[in-house]
């Protein structure tokens, strides 16, 4: 048979425009119907020495085209995976599927409204156990061994004794957090440093209702200073200061209304003046008054119990439900619904991370 032409195949491979071409001329040339095949099989007719001349001929051009071939078939399939990489390329610059985001809950962004706006008046945020001894969740706190708060009706009793042999509660309020900060300080308050201090976190009490839930929030503060700095128009103004930041309201009309609570003497309910005429409360306008915290100045026993002398020193103390408080500025009727877990009361109460408030970057 004739022998190929090498350069023309060599060129045949060159041109070759994909792998399926490139294919077709490896089947022509080397598979065992092809080219070289045949020409083996042609030899068996040659004489020993032109066997061996003709077989180093062909070894040599198969050897080229071999080469050729291998370095055109490594070009086209790397031309054919750059292909397919563009083809299945992902754009990344298209929008992402919408995703379900988080938010901040009207209770903790309030918390922190409340922590930014008397720490702009130099109050500390303090915390103690939310499981206490009776000492310091009654006792310290002047409340009398037959107050209904002590009964087991209002109150959660454990069954661990604490170190007065009596059951431990789930603390009826956070005012344990003033007794415990006035044990740790007084020191400091002897060496001129008042104790200013708010104490926000969960309480436990046995009622539920549309307004009042088993375990819910609250703020109470605690100002103690010498006899001759404490007074009630400083409390005054500290409350008045705090609803018209809270609420957004400035001058809210305020009503002081004596009262008893076994830990001031004397002792306030405190009233805001609001509208309650329309579907909604309107806050600082329109002549009815609405409860919103407690106050008054400590009680010298309780001073005494902490071992501050009531003779020198006095302190204010307020505090209020955090629930009741957010019920009122945003609207909420029922207290529960808080707590519901109902996805889309989430989605349309909860508030954006970004506008939670801080101490440094304000409520809004």
């Amino acid at each position: 048979m004739s022998d190929i032409n090498l350069n023309e195949y060599s060129q045949k491979i060159a041109n070759a425009a994909d792998l399926k071409t490139l294919e077709e001329v490896h089947i022509e040339l080397f598979s065992k119907s092809g080219y070289f095949s045949a020409a083996l099989k042609d030899m068996a007719s040659l004489s020993v020495e032109d066997k061996k001349t003709r077989g180093a001929f062909l070894n040599s051009q198969k050897a080229q085209l071999l080469e050729i071939f291998s370095q055109k078939t490594e070009e086209l399939k790397e031309i054919a995976l750059n292909e397919k990489i563009a083809s299945e390329k992902l754009d990344l610059t298209l929008p992402i599927a919408p995703l379900h985001a988080g938010g901040i809950h009207p209770i903790s962004n309030a918390i922190e409204q409340i922590i930014a706006i008397f720490a702009a008046q130099e109050f500390e945020v303090a915390v103690a156990n939310e499981i206490e001894e009776d000492w310091f969740n009654f006792t310290a706190l002047n409340v009398p061994s037959h107050h209904p708060a002590r009964q087991d009706q209002d109150t959660f009793y454990l069954n661990s004794l604490d170190s007065a042999g009596n059951r431990k509660v789930l603390r009826t309020h956070t005012s344990n957090t003033q007794i415990r900060t006035m044990i740790a300080k007084k020191d400091d308050l002897y060496s001129g440093k008042p104790i200013k201090i708010i104490a926000p976190g969960r309480t436990y009490r046995a009622d539920s209702d549309a307004t009042h839930s088993p375990m819910f929030h609250q703020v109470e503060g605690l100002y103690v200073d010498k006899i001759e700095n404490i007074s009630v128009p400083l409390l005054k103004s500290i409350l008045t200061n705090f609803c018209g930041s809270f609420f957004g309201v400035d001058n809210i009309p305020m009503r002081f209304r004596p009262s008893y609570f076994p830990f001031t003497s004397p002792s306030y309910e405190v009233d805001m003046l609001c509208d309650k005429s329309g579907d909604s409360l309107v806050i600082g306008k329109g002549e009815d008054f609405l409860e919103i915290l407690g106050s008054g100045i400590v009680h010298p026993n309780v001073l005494e119990n902490c071992g501050i002398d009531s003779t020198k020193y006095a302190g204010l103390a307020f505090g209020m439900g955090i629930e009741r408080i957010v019920m009122l500025k945003y609207g909420f009727k029922d207290l529960r619904d808080m707590y519901c877990g109902d996805i889309r009361w989430a989605d349309y109460y909860n508030i954006n991370p970004i506008k939670t408030p801080t101490i440094f970057g304000g409520l809004d």
